[in-house]
């Protein structure tokens, strides 16, 4: 039953590799078709936020409620918490010493064509969107996942300090996940179709613009996100789980990557990371509270395309980039990555965030040339943070339940 188990996904996943390189090719050979297909895209993301509020809050809820030991919740909670700072610390760092080796732009640009931009948060604002909303209906939104996360929490101690009166609570935050779950792979069905559509829009919209200092951009980001999955992903997993964790790594994080990769975003990638979690061994409570709190805060593609668009328009104003401007580089990279996701009405609020510390004279100029690499660099970033948090759990799961974690699931 597992080698057809086995055979079913591999085949299933080859198949939506099929559908992404056919959507390539079709938005290059035919842009217009590719660009009218681009809703097919669209239905399978929507469908895929509209369940991902309910999933995170019942995971997250649930697993708190269930839990017996109330402090090994929040040792997990804290430990999730070092591990995406730390491991974003250290991608920015990565990165910055790239992009001192191979600038993205060589000469600074004399004409270019700026846009106007609206206010933007006080830090203060921001602080209060990161942990909280206006209502109870505004939790009700992918756009305010780290309240929901917060309100998730908060839920799940209640239930838990309740007792015997929160059991009734338990069991159906618990059937709820299991639904959740099963719903997810009923819509799975849908995803060829849909990825073939998402890959023939992005190359019909995007391929044109891929040219001069973009392309060098885009030419470093790459193939480093792609390197970053075979050196930094292992050496996770490694310290996670030892060998055994590298190769159960590898066995599992094919399907996050490619969901990731065509959805670009993490959140929708929940579903399949709770899968690869449950198929490699690791602890339900420990999977409940990485992965959703992994897909607003665990951000280290993302750590990358931050130190990029930085280095990028200090190179169009003809500035130089310095080992001097490395920390504060690093600490806004992370700073900026947590905030890119799942802040009520905080889009674009990383590069606000930039724009503010770095170029607060050239606003106008800057805030359009990191909107444009932001969407350009999406899907690569998105499948490092995504599949990244898959990985992180390895981690957490070394400190919370020993080193020999895999062993005894394996045993």
């Amino acid at each position: 039953m597992e080698k057809k188990s086995i055979a079913r996904n591999f085949l299933f996943l080859t198949i939506l590799l099929f559908a992404m390189i056919l959507g390539a090719a079709t938005g290059f050979l035919f842009p217009e078709f590719s660009s009218s297909i681009a809703f097919l895209g669209t239905i399978f993301i929507r469908l895929m936020f509209c369940i991902v509020v309910p999933m995170v809050f019942a995971s997250i809820a649930g697993a708190v409620a269930g839990t017996k030991d109330l402090r090994r919740s929040g040792r997990i909670m804290w430990t999730t918490i070092a591990t995406f700072v730390i491991t974003g610390a250290v991608a920015a760092v990565i990165y910055f010493v790239l992009v001192v080796i191979f600038p993205p732009v060589t000469s600074a640009w004399t004409e270019i064509a700026t846009e106007e931009i609206g206010s933007h948060a006080t830090m203060t604002q921001m602080i209060v969107n990161f942990f909280t909303v206006e209502d109870f209906a505004a939790l009700l939104s992918r756009r305010a996942m780290l309240p929901l996360i917060v309100f998730s929490v908060l839920f799940g101690f209640a239930v838990n300090l309740t007792g015997e009166d929160g059991e009734p609570v338990k069991k159906f935050l618990a059937s709820l996940t299991a639904v959740m779950l099963k719903l997810v792979n009923i819509i799975t069905y849908y995803a060829p179709i849909a990825f073939f559509a998402i890959f023939a829009d992005l190359v019909a919209s995007y391929g044109s613009q891929i040219t001069d200092a973009y392309a060098r951009a885009l030419g470093l980001y790459y193939p480093v996100c792609f390197i970053y999955i075979f050196t930094a992903f292992p050496v996770m997993a490694w310290i996670g789980a030892g060998s055994l964790g590298v190769r159960e790594m590898f066995r599992h994080i094919l399907k996050p990557a490619l969901v990731s990769l065509g959805t670009c975003s993490s959140i929708a990638t929940i579903p399949t990371n709770m899968e690869a979690a449950a198929d490699t061994g690791i602890s339900k409570d420990v999977s409940d509270i990485v992965l959703p709190l992994g897909a607003t805060m665990h951000m280290d593609g993302s750590c990358f395309s931050c130190v990029l668009k930085i280095a990028f328009v200090l190179g169009v104003l003809g500035k130089p980039l310095t080992f001097a401007d490395l920390p504060l580089i690093v600490l806004v990279a992370v700073f900026s990555s947590v905030g890119m996701s799942g802040v009520p009405g905080g889009g674009y609020i990383g590069e606000y965030i930039i724009c503010t510390i770095f170029f607060p004279d050239n606003m106008e100029l800057a805030f359009p040339i990191l909107v444009a690499i932001g969407n350009l660099v999406d899907p690569p970033a998105t499948m490092i943070n995504a599949a990244g948090d898959y990985v992180v759990s390895f981690i957490v799961s070394r400190f919370i339940d020993g080193k020999d974690w895999l062993k005894r699931v394996r045993s």
